[in-house]
């Protein structure tokens, strides 16, 4: 070994190109550990999209209050739908369009309700309740896919504590509890009906193939730190072979 690279300066260069190398090979994995999340999370989504519909107070009394355990589950229930407080969920993108998920409230026979998502609807649609009305006007069944309330991640946008709300940043159960006189299931469904582009435009059911980019971005990660090594060592070598 060249006795020069004992140097202090190429002694903390190598440090520094050592340990960024390293911190992008730990990006690398985090990001095959993601890649097993996501593979893992599809698995249990085709699971329960497999499964027959269950009545959705059967499947709630079933979870033991541990809702993630039937999301996606395929649930139908009956009740008739309170257009009044209606609430649109704001940028929802469908076809690079921008627009809203139309988010009603369908009212049981017991008196409790259930969120549902009715569809998507076009930005220029920005009104409640919208020219969009439900499939039956009385008391009928709507069949879907159970979700989680949805919460507001760390730097996302934050709706008013307070007052009547038509517009949403997201389904936070808890939050349109705090208009409407009914009590709320702790979970909401997406509907699931035929209809093409009649608006609101219904929801694919949900497609669990795609893994992300997790694969693609470990890769990349470890091409980082590969480079990183590999150009250092000959910046290295060309600097030393120059001062001789």
């Amino acid at each position: 070994m060249d006795r020069r690279l004992l140097q202090p300066k190429w002694v903390l260069a190598t440090l520094v190109v050592l340990v960024v190398a390293a911190v992008f090979v730990w990006l690398g994995f985090w990001q095959l550990g993601r890649l097993d999340e996501r593979r893992a999370a599809n698995t249990v989504g085709e699971r329960q999209t497999a499964q027959p519909s269950i009545d959705l107070d059967q499947i709630l009394v079933e979870s033991g209050a541990d809702y993630s355990q039937i999301e996606y589950r395929n649930a139908r229930t009956t009740g008739i739908f309170d257009v009044d407080s209606e609430v649109l969920v704001r940028s929802q993108v469908y076809r690079d369009t921008a627009g809203f998920h139309v988010i009603t409230p369908l009212i049981k026979e017991d008196g409790t309700a259930v969120l549902v998502n009715r569809g998507w609807i076009p930005l220029t649609m920005d009104t409640v309740p919208v020219d969009a009305a439900p499939p039956f006007p009385v008391e009928g069944m709507v069949q879907g896919w159970v979700q989680l309330s949805q919460t507001r991640p760390a730097l996302g946008p934050r709706d008013p504590a307070e007052g009547r709300l038509v517009v949403v940043s997201r389904v936070d159960i808890d939050r349109i509890q705090k208009q409407v006189d009914y009590q709320l299931a702790p979970v909401y469904l997406v509907m699931a009906r035929s209809g093409g582009e009649d608006l609101p435009v219904p929801f694919s059911v949900p497609d669990f193939s795609d893994e992300g980019p997790h694969l693609g971005y470990a890769f990349q990660w470890f091409g980082f730190a590969v480079i990183l090594i590999g150009g250092y060592y000959f910046f290295a070598r060309k600097q030393l072979m120059s001062s001789v």
